[in-house]
C-alpha cells in the first residue's frame, strides 16, 4: 500500500491560495518522519481548507464550524500517543473555537493544529476575523478593520502549548511542521497566508510579508517543556449492560395480547419522567417489552414534561406514538402540550385527568380524579395507581414494590389513593 499522504496533485483550491503549500508541506513532513498513513487522523473545519478531505489517503474526520479542535482533542484522547492527530483550521474557525483550542493548549493534549490564517473568512465572501489584521481590508470593512487582532501564537503559548510556531506560508515550511509532530503535548502552527481571491482584491499592491510585519506577528517559535495529557486512573467498565439491574420478572399471566401505548403528561419539576420509569419497571415485571422517551423543555423545572411510553408483549421495533390508546393529564401543562394528541382520540382510548382541569373536547372516554390532592409531587405517581386499576396491564401491589425498593411509598398517601381507587371500575 502507498504510504503518501495526498492521492491527487491537483488540489481543490483556488489558483495561488496558500492552502495547497500548508497540504503539501504537511504531506511532506509526514512522509519524512516516516509515518504510517492509516495511523494518521485528520480533522478539519468548515472553510475553504476543509475540502481538502477528499485529497487525503489519512483518516479524515470534518467538523463543525469552530469545532474541529475540540474534535481532534477527543479522538486523541481516546489514542494511544503514536497515533498523530492533525487538525485543520482557518481563522474564521479558530476565532469561533477560540476557547476551544486553549483549552487544549492548556491540557497539553498531544494535538497538532495548524490555522489556515488567510486574514478573513475566504469561503462566505470575505469577511473579517478575530485573526485579520487591523488596518486589513476585508469585504465589511473596506478602508480597513479598525479592531486590533488575537495573536492566537501567544495565547497558545500563554496557555501551555509545548510548541507553537508562526511561519510564512510560502515555500518548504515541513521542517517546521515536523518539529509540531514530534513534540510531545499539544503544538500549534500559524500559517500566515493571504487570500487570492478577496484579500489581494481588497489589499491590492500589498504583499503577505509586509501586511504581517505591519501586524507585528514575528515569525518566530515558542516552546514549553511541560508532561503531555495523560488520563488519570480511572475505573474502566468493559460492558456497560453490567452496571444495569435485572429486573425480575413476576409469575403473572400477560393481559396484553398486542402493544398499547401510554402518555405521561404534567408539569416539569413534578417527576413525570420518574412515574413513567416505574410504569416501565412494572410493565417489565410483568413480563412487557417498554419503551419510554420524555420530551420537556430546556429549562429544568419550568413548563410541560411529557413522557411517551410502549408496552407490549412482543419486541419493540420503533419508541415513537401515533395513537396512544391511555393519556394521563395531571396538570395544565401537561394539558396543554397534549391537547391535539387528545382530540384526535377516539371512544376507545381513555383520559384520565386531574378533576381540577378542564375536560378537553375529545371522544375519548373521560376519567376524573384527584391526582393533585395527593400533592403536586405525587400527582403523576398516583395517577400511575388508576392506571393499573383501569388497565389490569399490571397490578397496584407491583407498583408498591417499586415504589418500596426505592423508598418513595412511605412519603406517598397511599391511604387516600386507596380509598379513591374503588370508585375506578373497569
Amino acid at each position: 500500500m502507498s504510504n503518501n499522504v495526498l492521492n491527487t496533485k491537483e488540489l481543490p483550491f483556488c489558483k495561488g491560495c496558500g492552502h495547497h503549500l500548508i497540504a503539501q508541506n504537511t504531506a511532506k513532513a509526514i512522509e519524512e518522519l516516516g509515518l504510517n498513513i492509516l495511523d494518521v487522523i485528520f480533522v478539519t473545519d468548515i472553510g475553504c481548507h476543509g475540502i481538502i478531505d477528499k485529497s487525503l489517503n489519512t483518516h479524515t474526520v470534518h467538523g463543525l464550524h469552530g469545532r474541529s479542535v475540540a474534535l481532534g482533542a477527543g479522538i486523541s484522547m481516546g489514542l494511544p500517543p503514536e497515533k498523530k492527530v492533525i487538525v485543520f483550521i482557518g481563522d474564521g474557525g479558530a476565532t469561533i473555537g477560540l476557547q476551544h483550542i486553549l483549552e487544549a493548549a492548556r491540557l497539553n493534549v498531544n494535538l497538532t493544529v495548524v490555522v489556515h490564517n488567510n486574514f478573513l473568512y475566504g469561503m462566505t465572501g470575505g469577511q473579517l476575523s478575530g485573526l485579520t489584521p487591523k488596518g486589513f481590508n476585508t469585504i465589511i470593512t473596506p478602508n480597513g478593520s479598525p479592531y486590533g487582532e488575537h495573536d492566537i501564537c501567544e495565547l497558545v503559548y500563554t496557555a501551555g502549548a509545548n510548541y507553537v510556531s508562526r511561519v510564512l506560508g510560502i515555500g518548504d515550511y515541513s521542517e517546521t511542521i515536523k518539529n509540531a509532530l514530534k513534540t510531545p503535548g499539544f503544538s500549534l502552527i500559524e500559517v500566515m497566508e493571504i487570500c487570492p481571491s478577496y484579500g489581494v482584491k481588497f489589499n491590492p499592491k500589498r504583499k503577505l510579508q509586509e501586511i504581517v510585519e505591519a501586524a507585528n506577528k514575528p515569525i518566530k517559535t515558542w516552546t514549553n517543556h511541560r508532561d503531555p495529557f495523560v488520563f488519570p486512573e480511572r475505573k474502566i467498565v468493559s460492558n456497560l449492560f453490567d452496571k444495569t439491574p435485572v429486573i425480575e420478572h413476576l409469575n403473572k399471566e400477560k393481559i396484553l395480547t398486542s402493544q398499547i401505548q401510554v402518555v405521561l403528561s404534567g408539569s416539569a419539576g413534578e417527576g413525570v419522567q420518574l412515574a413513567a420509569n416505574i410504569l416501565c419497571k412494572a410493565a417489565v415485571k410483568h413480563g412487557y417489552n417498554i419503551t419510554q422517551k420524555g420530551t420537556y423543555p430546556v429549562t429544568v423545572g419550568v413548563g410541560f414534561s411529557n413522557a411517551e411510553v410502549n408496552i407490549s408483549p412482543d419486541e419493540i421495533l420503533f419508541h415513537g406514538l401515533s395513537n396512544p390508546e391511555y393519556v394521563i393529564v395531571t396538570s395544565q401543562d401537561g394539558l396543554d402540550f397534549s391537547k391535539n394528541t387528545i382530540k384526535q382520540m377516539n371512544e376507545h382510548q381513555w383520559i384520565l385527568i386531574d378533576k381540577s382541569l378542564p375536560l378537553p373536547e375529545t371522544k375519548a372516554q373521560i376519567l376524573s380524579y384527584d391526582f393533585r390532592g395527593k400533592g403536586a409531587k405525587n400527582a403523576v405517581i398516583s395517577s400511575l395507581f388508576f392506571f393499573a386499576k383501569l388497565s389490569g396491564i399490571i397490578e397496584t401491589d407491583t407498583l408498591k414494590a417499586i415504589l418500596s425498593e426505592m423508598g418513595m411509598l412511605e412519603k406517598l398517601p397511599l391511604t387516600a389513593i386507596e380509598n379513591e381507587l374503588v370508585l375506578v371500575t373497569v
